[in-house]
């Protein structure tokens, strides 16, 4: 999502892939789902390619991967394959639930795109001036 930054900016498939260090199969099968989601935009066309939305800008990075892997929390157990807790639970079940709870978490607080930094503050003070002032002191 980050090398879509900023909103409006447009990226080619192939420059993405490249980016990913991906193939270029693999670009719209992880794109696709953000399409979807109203996070990115598809331009078709020679001067088309990937953008990120205004709503794009503002996701969490576990709202992507849910987009792109589906729902983090399936209900299956991790040890077995069925439905995890009810009854009585696998040996991993608390250790898991507890893991899942802190990944989920720190996941959901980290933006899918950073925010830019801060621009350095511009003197107004132009070059010449700064040099005067420097042999009069």
């Amino acid at each position: 999502m980050a090398l879509l930054s900023p909103p409006g900016s447009r990226l080619k498939a192939p420059d993405l892939a490249e980016a990913l260090q991906a193939t270029r199969g693999f670009v719209p099968q992880v794109v696709g789902p953000l399409v979807k989601a109203g996070w990115v935009q598809s331009i078709p066309g020679p001067t088309g390619g990937y953008s990120l939305t205004p709503a794009g800008s503002s996701i969490s990075v576990l709202e992507v991967i849910e987009a792109v892997d589906g729902p983090t929390a399936t209900g299956q157990c991790v040890a077995h394959d069925q439905p995890c807790g009810q009854g009585r639970p696998c040996a991993l079940h608390e250790a898991w639930t507890k893991a899942r709870t802190s990944l989920v978490a720190t996941l959901s607080a980290v933006p899918a795109v950073p925010e830019a930094p801060a621009a350095e503050p511009t003197s107004t003070t132009s070059h010449t001036e700064q040099k005067e002032k420097h042999h009069e002191g």
